[in-house]
């Protein structure tokens, strides 16, 4: 078996190197279309949940390729989406606590996506870390409101107890 000529193995290197992001690319939006058109609340959280990291990853790209605009769009726009579904799981009526589907899935992803936020801020410069801090806060408030419905405070455990 003969080696590649070293111009052929960079030439297939940077082709492959291309097509990975449209392969990613390609993968988001077929992602973000399935979940704009399922009906059910709870399989779109879920949904969301995994779409969470491919957006995440896009506005990294879009950071290392000097596009810090899009890159915040990119994070916007999953921040409205988040931001809707906890909208949409509360409204349902459910009962977190003992049904936690949709609500558990979304919080845990919300928990790892806020990490991955703070670890992309950190690579800005300090001018155009507010910006970014301000939608990482909006899905931090997001997520508190999900704990919120999966562990509701009981009113009996925090009372002061009265001496009979």
């Amino acid at each position: 078996m003969t080696k590649a000529p070293a111009k052929i193995r960079i030439a297939l290197i940077t082709a492959l190197s291309l097509c990975c992001p449209l392969a990613a690319q390609d993968r988001l939006a077929e992602d973000l279309s399935k979940y704009q058109h399922e009906g059910d609340p709870v399989h779109r959280a879920r949904d969301l949940a995994k779409l969470g990291d491919e957006q995440i990853d896009l506005a990294r790209r879009q950071l290392k390729a000097d596009q810090e605009v899009d890159s915040l769009h990119t994070l916007e726009q999953y921040r409205d989406e988040v931001h809707d579904m906890v909208t949409v799981l509360n409204g349902l009526g459910v009962d977190a606590e003992k049904k936690p589907a949709g609500f558990k899935e979304l919080q845990i992803s919300l928990r790892e996506t806020i990490r991955r936020i703070d670890d992309l801020i950190f690579t800005l410069n300090v001018d155009k870390r507010p910006f970014f801090r301000v939608v990482r806060n909006d899905l931090f408030m997001d997520q508190n409101v999900l704990i919120d419905e999966l562990f509701p405070r009981k009113p009996e455990r925090n009372s002061p107890k009265s001496d009979p």
